[in-house]
């Protein structure tokens, strides 16, 4: 495997350049940086490919013969240009040119403008030779990604007196001028919400006759493509630009052989797109129809109302629409083409990395961010576990899903007078003989999966869980858990059912949700399993239940949805917050695609539908204010928002809403604003991660940026190893249009003090302030998170930054490398008391020399005896630390991987570019270990190599002092 360092990015200025160079490097952009995605070779399929140069959206000229074509702030790329056309040319013959070097010509895509690089369908063995040819900067097999699936504008306050959407003209003017990327499942195009006409009455139509409300926008770049059950005219001037992906899923012929239900267009068939976009941007006051018509008298919004819509479909639906994925390489495309089409914000409601701040998508968002664009993302539905937040990345918006105040909830009246609340769309009440779904099965059912409820569409054979004789005109305990909430009811309705109540199954507490069903029903919390089982039990065929449904528009709100994800995130060892912050994301309610009942409007949940919402307030706030960057405008909501209600300890409702509630008014005028932008992003990536060169980062630090994440310049602070004390740095601009004095505050952090230096800051307009907080452990216990709040208040603004900080016992190097008799090194103590150092070792490496052949598969579990070698170690039971190192081979292009088994599990793995490797294990289990070479590239005929391994014992060798 390979990790490659590279310099590319001229964007950094010339004090950045690596000192003492005469002429300039061997590099298309010299003296610059581009972080790369990291690598992943595997076997045969699709890749996609980043290479050196700069893309169009950030290349500065540096190139001799080609001019810049990196736009001015606040303008945007034109691709119709001589110097745009030239550029991208140049770009897509040196991918030909790098692709004909082993021995492949066809390209997927081409990326151009926000990512430079292809995507292609290679062979193990080519992506291989790919990623050492001259240019390559990153080989990266595709990944699968997937959806993460009113009266919110009321609730956001922006219809409010005085708010964001008056303060822009009213509903005929928030959001004009502004484009959202809506990058998704498509859209359905006939949806009132992005109709480009209203009648008499300012409603919106599709009829001819009525008013053309919205005129085109000047320079727009994108086109209306072509497809199935799509033509151009389905574009008008409210939904500007719709095209579509599927080369990473085989084109056209791969989605008819393998969804034949889908649209080869730009089409909605899975209405997860055309409820995103309708969140966003639909139109103002849309008639909602159907089932859904009594939660929504006055019609529905998007955020931004006056918005344009552009889509761009990647995501590819299940024939049940219970989900849709896309692929690596098309998302890239969608990103890339989005960018070249010039829209101002981007919604990604579609799953993400959680680890890694630089695969292809993040490092086409962070070029993206660097143009203007601002990209508001979903934070992952796998709450309510812990550090299961995805898009890490600090150049994205990372947004989690909370509760509004509408809630459809129901009732279930059980026979003995009890009555259990939970979620309901039920419009219609019904009552009747209560059954368990589990003691109703169809014969040859077992009745735990019967309690399932599988419908004829997902039960085993194609046929129902259920028994007909035995469900007919009652009502059914159905339990949640292995197939669709929804797909439950049909099972119920298919054999005759009349209602049906769905529950949560303990110790889960998955939260509930109002599906709108084919029989009346409610969804129960799992508190509410036991007592209802036990009254069905004890009732027997006695039991019975009625269920009525009904609208509370006086909630309690907001909470943290249970399903949204959370911190504290996987990457960047906790020196990063995310999510940034936290908005709607319950029972939304947006246009859909039609459904088999004609429906074209339905309630959602998801951190799917959160991401719109900031999206869509996102593009309000860039016309408000058209000079602010993307990270000004995500500092705003951060620092205006408010808590959830959530009864929680501080740091664990941080990790739930980030900085809080989005409050799109106060984020209007907030005060002060934590910028920052390209070069503060590859500095916390040289702190971060191995994606910036050594010498980028080096020239980094010389010109002043801060490389510790804990210091890069966002309106929150995250410390995830405080030893002790640690002093962070801010710096903060004032957006107001007046002078202003701010003091700062500290609450919270419990057991830790955080001293702000200085504690007040008087600041033109315009003006810039640095400070720093100091943070110091008093009784903070070791190893668990505090939380607090710092805000600055001037008597008008109360600019507000969440704070997570994590109290360690000990800082020290991971390890200290000596040639001498001795060596020292700095600790840092995070508590007050004894500390004693005793010496372990030391101890010789034991050597066992091995050699290796080239693995055509380049895959350990299908790779050739003699492309693996295999020393078994046997580690005594006092053993403490072990390490397993190559310290290269005879081959000097080889590229060999070590990895150690415990039995069958694999306990540690190194796979870095090239044959230096090192597996450490800690405190290691007795017993035999296989510690394997792997010949995952070989350039010779073998590679020889030794293998090195220290046991380091619990006592002193006798060989040295502390």
């Amino acid at each position: 495997m390979n990790r490659r360092w590279f310099a590319a990015l001229a964007a950094v200025p010339l004090a950045l350049s690596v000192a003492g160079t005469g002429a300039a490097e061997a590099s298309p952009t010299p003296a610059s940086a581009v972080p790369a995605a990291a690598d992943t070779v595997d076997t045969d399929g699709v890749y996609v490919v980043q290479m050196a140069d700069l893309p169009v959206i950030a290349y500065d000229g540096s190139t001799a013969g080609y001019a810049a074509t990196k736009p001015a702030k606040g303008k945007k790329i034109d691709v119709t240009s001589l110097a745009v056309t030239r550029w991208a040319d140049n770009l897509k013959s040196k991918h030909g040119n790098a692709l004909r070097t082993v021995g492949a010509t066809s390209r997927l895509y081409d990326y151009a403008y926000t990512y430079n690089g292809f995507a292609a369908r290679l062979t193990g063995t080519q992506a291989k030779a790919l990623r050492s040819t001259a240019g390559v900067l990153a080989v990266t097999k595709q990944q699968t990604y997937t959806i993460d699936t009113s009266t919110t504008p009321g609730f956001l306050g922006l219809t409010d007196k005085g708010g964001l959407w008056e303060q822009l003209g009213g509903t005929k003017g928030a959001g004009e001028g502004i484009v959202i990327g809506d990058i998704d499942s498509g859209i359905w195009p006939e949806s009132l919400s992005f109709a480009d006409r209203v009648d008499a009455n300012g409603v919106p139509t599709r009829a001819a006759t009525g008013k053309l409300a919205y005129q085109q926008i000047p320079g727009w770049n994108a086109k209306c493509q072509n497809g199935e059950q799509w033509n151009n005219s389905l574009c008008n001037q409210k939904l500007i630009g719709a095209r579509y992906f599927n080369e990473g899923q085989g084109g056209n012929a791969g989605i008819d052989r393998d969804r034949p239900w889908e649209f080869n267009s730009p089409r909605d068939y899975n209405s997860h797109g055309t409820h995103t976009a309708s969140t966003a941007g639909g139109n103002f006051g849309v008639p909602v129809t159907g089932k859904t018509a009594p939660l929504a008298p006055n019609g529905i919004s998007g955020m931004a109302p006056r918005a344009r819509i552009s889509v761009y479909k990647a995501l590819w639906s299940t024939q049940a629409g219970d989900t849709a994925s896309g692929s690596g390489s098309d998302i890239v495309a969608a990103i890339d083409q989005a960018v070249a089409d010039g829209v101002d914000v981007i919604n990604f409601s579609i799953s993400g990395t959680s680890t890694n701040f630089a695969d292809p998508t993040e490092i086409a968002f962070l070029f993206a961010a660097d143009a203007g664009i601002f990209v508001s993302a979903s934070a992952g539905n796998s709450g309510p576990s812990l550090s299961t937040v995805a898009h890490p990345s600090p150049w994205i918006t990372t947004v989690a899903a909370g509760t509004h105040p509408r809630a459809s909830l129901g009732d279930v009246t059980l026979g003995n007078g009890t009555v259990m609340t939970g979620a309901s769309t039920a419009t219609q009440d019904v009552s009747g003989t209560l059954v368990r779904a589990r003691d109703v099965a169809r014969a040859g059912v077992t009745s735990g999966v019967a309690a399932l409820c599988h419908s004829s569409e997902t039960g085993a054979g194609n046929v129902n869980d259920l028994d007909p004789a035995k469900v007919a005109g009652r009502i059914v305990v159905c339990e949640r858990g292995g197939n669709a909430r929804v797909d439950k009811s049909l099972a119920v309705k298919q054999a005759g059912g009349v209602g049906m109540v769905l529950v949560n199954v303990p110790p889960a507490i998955g939260g509930t949700l109002a599906d709108f069903h084919s029989v009346p029903s409610v969804h129960l919390e799992s508190n509410f399993y036991v007592p209802l089982n036990n009254y069905v039990l004890g009732a027997g065929a006695g039991a019975t239940a009625s269920i009525h449904g009904y609208v509370d528009t006086k909630q309690p709100a907001p909470f943290t949805a249970s399903f949204s994800s959370r911190g504290p995130m996987l990457a960047g060892s906790g020196d990063l917050l995310k999510p940034d912050v936290i908005a709607p994301g319950q029972d939304i309610l947006a246009a859909v695609s039609p459904s088999t009942e004609g429906d074209n409007f339905n309630l959602e949940s998801g951190t799917s539908m959160s991401a719109p919402h900031v999206a869509g307030v996102a593009a309000l706030l860039k016309q408000r204010h058209p000079d602010w960057s993307p990270m000004a405008i995500k500092s705003a909501m951060m620092t205006s928002a408010y808590d959830v209600r959530d009864t929680v300890a501080t740091s664990t409702k941080i990790f739930r809403q980030g900085a809080g509630h989005i409050r799109p008014n106060s984020a209007a005028d907030p005060g002060l604003v934590y910028d920052n932008g390209f070069k503060d992003w590859l500095a916390f990536l040289c702190g971060s991660s191995s994606a910036v060169g050594p010498n980028t980062c080096g020239a980094l630090k010389k010109a002043g940026f801060k490389t510790d994440p804990s210091d890069f310049n966002v309106a929150s602070i995250a410390i995830g190893d405080l030893a002790g004390t640690q002093t962070v740095t801010r710096k903060v601009t004032n957006v107001g249009s007046t002078a202003a004095t701010y003091t700062a505050s500290v609450t919270g952090l419990d057991g830790v003090t955080a001293e702000v230096t200085p504690a007040k800051l008087t600041l033109a307009p315009g003006g810039k302030g640095t400070f720093t907080v100091k943070f110091t452990r008093t009784t903070a216990p070791i190893g668990s998170y505090t939380g607090g709040f710092l805000t600055w208040s001037d008597g008008t603004h109360a600019v507000r930054s969440p704070l997570v900080v994590k109290p360690v016992a000990l800082a020290a190097p991971a390890e200290v490398k000596a040639t001498t008799a001795g060596a020292s090194y700095d600790v840092t103590f995070g508590y007050d008391g004894a500390f004693a150092a005793s010496p372990r070792g030391l101890v010789k490496a034991t050597e066992t020399p091995g050699s290796v052949v080239d693995d055509p598969t380049d895959d350990i579990d299908t790779a050739p005896a003699s492309s693996l070698s295999t020393t078994t170690v046997t580690v005594p039971a006092d053993t403490t630390y072990a390490r397993f190192a190559l310290f290269g081979s005879s081959g000097a292009g080889d590229d060999l991987d070590l990895y150690v088994y415990r039995g069958s599990t694999l306990v540690a793995i190194s796979g870095n570019g090239g044959s230096v490797e090192e597996a450490n294990l800690v405190n290691p289990e007795p017993g035999d270990y296989k510690v394997v070479v792997h010949g995952f590239a070989v350039t010779g005929a073998t590679a020889a190599f030794t293998l090195n391994h220290w046991l380091l014992g619990s006592t002193s060798a006798g060989n040295m002092n502390v």
